[in-house]
């Protein structure tokens, strides 16, 4: 396929987040993420497959080049949140937008400089693992919290940031990637999940606690 636009991209990286959180991946639902119409979709695709980035199936995957074309936009996002997060000191739930608008105007060269300024990072500020320069990565999530037994101390690992607002209430509540927390009770009937935060107590609606992976320790 010829030059990267941003539109390429955008469908690259989705097809390659979806798949990487299990998600089998459609044209109706590359819809739904990426907010445009089913037909945009259809057309966009047809080129994706012609340029060999894209397999056609039952469910969309990447090809080879698709998935390193998808790791370097990805690499470059997660960089910038980071860049964003530590050097401008930008909120963990504001960075989201900021670098998708970012990505597709970093040169090569920029990247390069970002990354050794921040000292090589291997995963930005919601835990998400950096690819690496020569598209090596592990992009597998831990367990979620939603599924961790009681009575167990947690180390959270990752917090997704695709709900700014649960982003933020989850930050504001010391639920950040690194941090040990205390697993209590589950309370029945999609009731909320109970944790100890360096001692306070909170409860966490189900939307929350499945967006916050890692693994028992204890």
């Amino acid at each position: 396929m010829g030059t990267m636009t941003p539109a390429v991209e955008d469908y690259l990286k989705t097809i390659f987040l979806l798949v990487t959180r299990g998600e089998t991946v459609t044209t109706g639902l590359l819809a739904k993420e990426l907010q445009v119409s089913s037909p945009s979709v259809s057309a966009m695709v047809k080129r994706l497959a012609d340029g060999e980035l894209v397999h056609r199936g039952r469910a969309l995957t990447l090809t080879d080049a698709g998935e390193r074309a998808a790791l370097r936009v990805v690499r470059r996002h997660r960089l910038l949140e980071t860049f964003l997060v530590k050097v401008l000191d930008m909120p963990w739930d504001e960075v989201h937008e900021e670098a998708e608008a970012l990505e597709h105007a970093l040169s090569d060269r920029l990247e390069a400089r970002i990354d050794a300024a921040l000292g090589h990072p291997t995963r930005d500020p919601h835990g998400d693992p950096i690819p690496t320069p020569s598209g090596s990565h592990d992009e597998s999530w831990g367990q979620p919290l939603t599924s961790a037994p009681e009575a167990c101390r947690f180390r959270i690992e990752r917090v997704s940031d695709r709900h700014s607002d649960a982003l933020r209430y989850l930050g504001d509540r010391g639920l950040r990637p690194g941090v040990v927390i205390d697993v209590e009770t589950q309370e029945p009937y999609g009731g909320p999940r109970w944790v100890r935060v360096e001692g306070e107590r909170i409860a966490l609606a189900p939307l929350l606690t499945g967006l916050v992976h890692g693994r028992v320790v204890r």
